[in-house]
């Protein structure tokens, strides 16, 4: 499965800021990367069902 064509600009972003900082909140989280908070947690879901984090 090719990981890198399902990850868009906005999941890039998710990644990097959970690097710097995994323990913020999903409100946080949503407030950094520019996207509101429920789509902000479906997508986080989404990239530790894939494996991804």
């Amino acid at each position: 499965m090719p990981l890198k064509a399902d990850l868009d600009a906005i999941d890039w972003k998710i990644l990097r800021e959970l690097q710097d900082d995994g323990r913020m909140t999903n409100v946080e989280l949503s407030n950094r990367v520019g996207i509101s908070a429920p789509p902000c947690l479906r997508r986080v879901r989404r990239l530790e069902e894939a494996g991804i984090i």
